[in-house]
């Protein structure tokens, strides 16, 4: 702000590691009060923001919070999130954390809001979950409220990510523009460090795992078309039934007269001893397969028909992996040349993946997911996944899970930058220019974050 003008406030709540805070202090607010349950994160939050927040929202009485224009807000998304339980409101850890947002908001009305979460917020439970966030926030609460989902790719920045942003106002939407989108996009190596210092090279197990998955791809005929589906090798060779009734629907005898994993013969063998030796996916106690699993492990068997006398000997290599994760394949980049090196590339629950380098995959919470850069034989660092969040020049956790995993939980502080432009600043100065942004109107959507306060 300026002219004199008294700073906004705000208040930073499930704070994380404070992508709220960078991107509401490049517009000059004020943050008066954070909570952030996590202790590591709690005391980095304090060293980059001379901040020391609260540890439990749950037990901290309203009133004694600061008064606040503005309530933002990443509450946990696990109970929503497609990766999590999905037990949404109900949840008994995390599902009532709304609730205490919706008290907050009552007692101190501020003007406006920016909540954040996942995609699946606004379909979780048929819809009924955001249902229920909406009618507490317009009916109860009287606040104008919209919805959007954004992604950092949307504003330029090389990251599939889409995340669910929820504003309110006490004073109408009217003035409201979501932020302008742009298709011109930033290369993902301006976000790279040129041979950074402390960067983690790949394991030499893993290298291992990418050599043979080389090996398979080389071994094919190049006239050969590598499939967009996963490949799920464990079903070379295997026969166990899946097309009307699963394992589990089955008569052991039947499942005796099969083979499983890598084409293991079940003859002989106990009931549990036969589903020891079946892939985990097809251990699941159903009737019947969705129709997604089904047309994986048919395309499955008949792509290594096909193709086994090519691809049989590597595949023997690739069974003796110990990882069952490792001994599956994800080739997202058809069309490209047939060098895995030359991708990014994660370790997945679902297998190892690759992506072209056009975009980084989304940050996870999950540690082991971290994006390696294949023609390096690196992980990224964490300073670079700061970048990629928007959260350059603050201090991040030393333990590069813990770092990450507070990475895939933030907030991109670019896009919250912007929403914040439209949402405050155009509601109480229309003509002020700050950051390259007049009018509602987006002059520069890639803001480079400053050092955070105490940083």
């Amino acid at each position: 702000m300026n002219g004199g003008q008294e700073k906004l406030k705000f208040i930073d709540l499930f704070a994380g590691i404070g992508g709220f805070h960078v991107a509401l202090e490049k517009l000059d607010f004020q943050c008066v009060f954070a909570s952030e349950l996590r202790v590591g994160l709690s005391e980095l939050y304090e060293e980059n923001f001379g901040i020391k927040p609260n540890r439990d929202i749950t037990k901290i009485n309203v009133e004694d919070i600061p008064d606040h224009d503005i309530l933002c807000a990443g509450f946990p998304c696990q109970p929503f999130s497609k990766a999590g339980s999905q037990k949404g409101l109900n949840d008994e850890r995390n599902g009532s954390l709304f609730d205490h947002i919706v008290e907050i908001l009552e007692h101190h009305k501020p003007k406006y809001f920016i909540l954040e979460n996942v995609r699946n917020l606004e379909t979780h439970d048929k819809g009924r979950t955001w249902l229920y966030i909406k009618d507490q926030l317009e009916n109860r609460l009287e606040y104008s409220v919209d919805k959007h989902i954004f992604s950092p790719h949307h504003f330029g920045i090389p990251q599939h990510r889409e995340r669910f942003f929820i504003v309110g106002s006490l004073n109408g939407l009217d003035h409201f523009n979501w932020p302008t989108t742009t298709p011109n996009q930033t290369s993902i190596f301006n976000y790279l460090d040129e041979n950074p210092s402390n960067a983690t090279k790949l394991e030499n197990e893993k290298l291992h795992v990418l050599d043979l998955w080389q090996e398979f791809l080389d071994s094919l005929p190049k006239s050969a078309k590598l499939p967009s589906w996963p490949i799920w090798s464990m079903e070379f060779g295997a026969t166990y039934p899946f097309e009307k009734l699963t394992p589990y629907a089955s008569s052991s005898r039947a499942i005796g007269k099969t083979k499983g994993n890598f084409g293991t013969s079940l003859l002989g063998m106990t009931r549990d001893e036969k589903f020891r030796n079946l892939p985990s996916y097809a251990r699941t106690e159903e009737e019947t397969f969705p129709t997604w699993k089904k047309h994986y492990i048919r395309s499955n068997r008949a792509f290594y028909e096909k193709h086994k006398k090519h691809i049989a000997p590597v595949i023997k290599k690739i069974q003796e992996l110990n990882i069952p994760s490792w001994q599956k394949f994800e080739w997202n980049v058809q069309g490209e040349e047939r060098n895995i090196r030359n991708f990014i590339i994660q370790f997945r629950g679902s297998g190892v993946r690759l992506k072209r380098t056009n975009f980084f995959p989304s940050l996870v919470t999950v540690s082991t997911q971290i994006p390696i850069l294949g023609w390096e034989e690196r992980y990224i660092t964490p300073s670079e996944g700061a970048r990629i969040q928007s959260l350059d020049h603050i201090q991040l956790p030393e333990n590069i899970g813990s770092c990450f995993s507070a990475l895939g939980n933030a907030v991109n502080a670019t896009i919250v930058n912007l929403i914040a432009k439209e949402l405050i600043i155009e509601s109480a100065a229309p003509n002020l220019t700050i950051n390259g942004h007049k009018n509602g109107k987006i002059v520069n959507n890639h803001i480079p974050i400053s050092k955070a306060v105490g940083a």
